[in-house]
């Protein structure tokens, strides 16, 4: 079976991406470090051959990267959105993650995947209490994973974990920053 990982990103319109951060450090910046974080991230996860790169995109045209293929996320909440992905993909692990995490490596997908192997799901904790990374194994059906969520708090996380009863099992990947807001954005700069 086929690995599948899903980048999901907005279409990169000025004062449309990256609001929270852009209230602290402005519209421009905000816009800048969420291309170079697309533009950077989008072609180092691709090239990699243990599984097949898609870009769950919304928000409008864009020029997208060439060479990968191209998904609507559909309506709805982040839930609703990463729910629907899972469910179109073809048959395999699927991992989904988001376009503005600037750490991520190809070591962090490979090792979602192959935590998949024991795990039904995984996750990629983020500092502020969110995920980075959601995978699922998707050999059996995990319904509303992603209901309930308080989406963008600190409780998102801990939202969905609590969706998983006792027959699926987890796992969680290294903590990495989710660049939101002023504060992680000067740690990630510190970084």
């Amino acid at each position: 079976m086929t690995n599948h990982l899903v980048i999901f990103a907005k279409a990169p319109v000025l004062g449309h991406v990256k609001r929270r951060l852009a209230r602290d450090i402005g519209q421009l910046p905000a816009w800048q470090f969420y291309i170079r974080t697309l533009r950077a991230l989008a072609p180092r996860l691709a090239l990699d051959s243990r599984w097949q790169t898609s870009l769950a995109i919304t928000g409008g045209d864009a020029r997208w990267p060439r060479n990968m293929p191209l998904i609507d996320q559909g309506q709805g909440n982040l839930g609703d959105r990463m729910a629907r992905i899972a469910r179109i993909m073809p048959a395999g692990p699927v991992v989904i993650v988001g376009s503005d995490i600037p750490d991520i490596e190809r070591s962090h997908i490979a090792r979602a995947f192959k935590t998949l192997g024991r795990h039904d799901t995984v996750f990629g904790p983020a500092a502020d209490g969110g995920f980075w990374l959601v995978g699922q194994a998707r050999r059996r059906s995990i319904p509303n994973l992603f209901s309930n969520v308080r989406w963008s708090t600190e409780h998102a996380l801990g939202d969905t974990l609590s969706n998983l009863d006792r027959r699926h099992t987890h796992a969680l990947l290294e903590e990495l920053i989710d660049v939101d807001d002023g504060p992680s954005y000067d740690e990630w700069r510190q970084r």
